[in-house]
């Protein structure tokens, strides 16, 4: 198995490895994925439908069984050209199948599973394929990146949930744009933080380096945990981690319809975008903002500090996410303000004056322009019979 990782200021993805397993064993192996998120609770509320999320990755496989009939594939985003067919990907089907997979004849299922997808490819599995990616070959907008066109173009077609399973160490304009717009229609992004933190640099410096987009303000990034509920070392740990999620040998689905286990943040991030997807099934209108606050504040495992870097608030809890996300749905956005109201115990002003010009200044003014014409009528009659005079007396 292997992990997303991010080299580079280009996107990264894992490779992923397959191992034969069959539809009895992916069921009984993911048991203990679906416990440490409470979904089979939250299940009991709502399965996802209605919601069309997002998956930002390589393509995904809409002819597996866990998918068929629910997965709309978008145009390839590493050319602003959109002339390249999409191609199915390990990695996007993978994170595709944790998300919504129906369970369909005892196959794996999503946390989800009633959900659809729009597979939103903006990167390849193989990694040659980096170099064909053309974050501005001209034709586009200016400062378009694959990242920032798959953005735009989920949350135009409707996406109510973004997962990115993905990341770079650069932060780039156009992401960062993108980002906000998605967020302003209010979309929930969801973002893997990394898989850093068993590197050199980590060991030596007690941190990881940020990747975006889960370093952007808004994303929720993710950290990883294994069947104990702890941090798992690969786990990038900075601020970035807002929430965690099993990663540790979680059953997916691969293209083709095989099984196998997979690690890393990019699974724990599609995980977090299942619930957050439980929860705009159940609550369409709740803002992002809102959506993060039911996920931090009712995790389990929380850290003694109530936050460290490595779990952010703690392992994602569905079930309760859910019932506090009613209960922040609830909440009126402004409250009714009386006319009459005013601070402090003294009287009410009086009303502003009504713009315009002064009627009394008017007459005045105008009066004065009267008697100035008169004035200078008079001068002239005096002046011209004056001069008649003059020239009748030469």
């Amino acid at each position: 198995m292997t992990r997303l990782g991010a080299a580079g200021s280009a996107l990264a993805l894992a490779c992923l490895v397959a191992g034969p397993a069959s539809a009895l064993d992916v069921r009984g192996d993911q048991q203990w994925v679906l416990d440490a998120l409470n979904a089979e609770k939250a299940w009991e509320v709502t399965r996802g439908a209605g919601v069309t999320v997002a998956v930002l990755d390589s393509g995904v496989d809409p002819s597996v069984p866990e998918l068929r009939g629910k997965v709309t594939v978008a145009p390839d985003m590493q050319s602003s050209m959109f002339d390249d067919a999409p191609r199915n990907g390990s990695h996007g089907t993978a994170m595709a199948s944790v998300i919504a997979g129906s369970g369909r004849d005892g196959g794996l299922r999503g946390v989800a599973p009633d959900a659809r997808i729009l597979s939103v490819p903006v990167i390849a599995d193989d990694e040659r394929d980096e170099e064909k990616v053309e974050p501005d070959d001209g034709f586009g907008q200016a400062g378009e990146s694959p990242l920032s066109r798959g953005l735009r173009y989920a949350t135009d077609q409707g996406a109510r949930v973004i997962s990115m399973s993905l990341g770079a160490y650069g932060s780039e304009r156009a992401d960062r744009e993108a980002v906000a717009y998605a967020l302003s229609r209010g979309v929930v992004l969801v973002a893997a933080s990394g898989n850093d933190g068993d590197s050199v640099y980590a060991r030596e410096h007690g941190t990881s380096f940020w990747t975006f987009p889960a370093g952007f303000p808004g994303v929720i990034g993710v950290g990883s945990v294994d069947k104990k509920g702890k941090p798992t070392g690969f786990s990038s740990d900075n601020l970035s981690v807002m929430v965690a999620a099993p990663g540790d040998g979680v059953p997916a689905v691969f293209p083709g319809g095989s099984y196998g286990r997979i690690e890393g943040t990019s699974v724990s991030t599609a995980l977090v975008a299942g619930v957050a997807a439980l929860i705009k099934s159940k609550y369409p209108t709740l803002r992002p903002e809102l959506v993060a606050q039911a996920l931090t504040s009712t995790t389990r495992g929380k850290p003694a500090a109530r936050y460290n870097d490595k779990v952010g608030f703690g392992v994602v809890d569905a079930a309760a996410a859910l019932d506090r996300a009613g209960r922040l749905a609830g909440y009126r956005v402004s409250l009714p303000v009386r006319d009459d109201l005013h601070f402090g115990n003294g009287t009410t002003a009086p009303p502003p004056t009504p713009p315009g010009p002064d009627p009394l200044r008017m007459w005045v003014f105008g009066g004065g322009v009267v008697l100035g014409l008169i004035g200078f009528g008079a001068g002239v009659i005096v002046l011209t019979r004056r001069s008649e005079r003059q020239t009748a007396g030469r």
